[in-house]
């Protein structure tokens, strides 16, 4: 009987609203911008998360000076990654252990659309720098010559900075060097960066023989515990060992909780705002339904459908925002590169809004919260209506 009674109330109340249309799309717009606001900044912290995700491998294990917190503070030297390199658990090939040697400094370039400085990673790798990447490979020219003033800029670096191009000259070191390939690496955290030969990278900076990590290709995925388990007890080493996921994973926890943070907190407050909008909704279509709600308590309608109702209609114009607000976040930044300060390594990222389906559903449960608590005090006001009252309203 009460459910009969709900239906019917809010059939009705469906019904009346092409007579309050524009009330009903104040609250679906207040709703949706807070809804394309929270979307657009949760698939803000989702691509700059997948940019490091993308970037791990659990058969790759990244080796850095122990108590290090990245590549910048980390210092290795020649020897050091040579015991590294022949730790057990590591694969070979018919040249040897498949260890990477790589050093890695910031340099300055002015972001493209700004013209602010911003700090890029410059890494240099040596031959087998390739061999424990799976997905790298050059989309225009070709590699850089070792021992040679030359380097391959990532895709997502050519996009945010300011004088990048192919067969262009840049100036870093005191040295000039020629733009000889663009590369891409998966959508991962590499595309940010600039490589060139590990050793005149090191004769560059005066740096020695050092590198800032080892990355190393394992035998299996469980070997990262052999290959850590070796070098805490070599006495000639101190070095922290992660696999290359796990070590970017825990390079992107802060600025994905500061991101997804802040963005919560202004979704917060302005959705607080839009559920003023939905109460001066709700209420008014309470206000216009008076005497029609006194009538149908007083032929036997139960309180309870009546808020059942109002909150119905609430929710229906909450899901309305939210997929609008949705769908507008997805049109406007979904796969839009961008860059950020990755306040762990102090460089620049690059990476692109993500708007997964995930970000979309958490946007839309969001509206139809806001829609919940908008029609909750509205629909228990015309429950509690004193039906002589009502009926005597005009």
């Amino acid at each position: 009987m009460a459910r009969g009674q709900m239906l019917a109330i809010t059939w009705m109340n469906l019904q009346s609203l092409p007579a309050r249309w524009g009330a009903a799309l104040v609250a679906v717009v207040g709703i949706g911008g807070v809804v394309m606001v929270l979307t657009a900044t949760l698939a803000m912290a989702q691509g700059f998360k997948a940019a490091l995700d993308f970037a791990g491998a659990e058969d790759v294990a990244v080796v850095v000076r122990g108590g290090s917190s990245g590549e910048l503070s980390s210092n290795l030297l020649g020897p050091e990654a040579t015991v590294v390199a022949d730790a057990p658990g590591i694969l070979h090939d018919g040249a040897g252990p498949i260890a990477s040697p790589e050093l890695y400094v910031l340099v300055d370039l002015p972001m493209r659309v700004s013209g602010t400085a911003a700090n890029v990673p410059f890494r240099g790798v040596g031959a087998r720098g390739f061999a424990v990447r799976d997905h790298f490979r050059i989309l225009a020219g070709r590699l850089f010559t070792p021992g040679l003033y030359e380097l391959v800029i990532g895709r997502g670096a050519l996009g945010q900075f300011r004088g990048l191009k192919l067969g262009g000259v840049v100036r870093f070191g005191n040295q000039n060097w020629r733009i000889v390939g663009v590369f891409e690496d998966g959508g991962s955290v590499t595309e940010s960066e600039l490589w060139s030969d590990l050793h005149v990278l090191q004769s560059t900076y005066r740096r020695g023989n050092s590198v800032q990590s080892v990355r190393v290709r394992l035998a299996s995925p469980a070997a990262v515990a052999q290959v850590a388990a070796a070098l805490k007890a070599d006495a000639r080493v101190n070095v922290s060992v992660a696999s290359e996921r796990a070590f970017y994973a825990e390079q992107s926890k802060a600025l994905v909780a500061i991101v997804t943070i802040l963005g919560t907190t202004i979704s917060i407050m302005m959705g607080i705002g839009a559920i003023f909008g939905a109460l001066n909704t709700m209420y008014s279509a309470v206000a216009a339904r008076t005497r029609e709600i006194a009538t149908l308590r007083a032929v036997g309608f139960g309180a309870a459908p009546v808020v059942a109702s109002v909150l119905v209609e609430a929710v229906l114009l909450g899901l309305a925002g939210g997929l609008l607000g949705g769908l507008a976040a997805f049109v406007a930044f979904d796969g839009i590169a961008a860059s950020t300060l990755n306040f762990q390594t102090f460089s620049q990222l690059t990476f692109a809004f993500m708007v997964t389906p995930r970000v979309f559903v958490t946007g839309v449960c969001y509206a139809v919260l806001l829609g919940l608590l908008g029609g909750l005090l509205p629909g228990i006001q015309a429950a509690r209506l004193p039906i002589t009252a009502g009926l005597r309203s005009t």
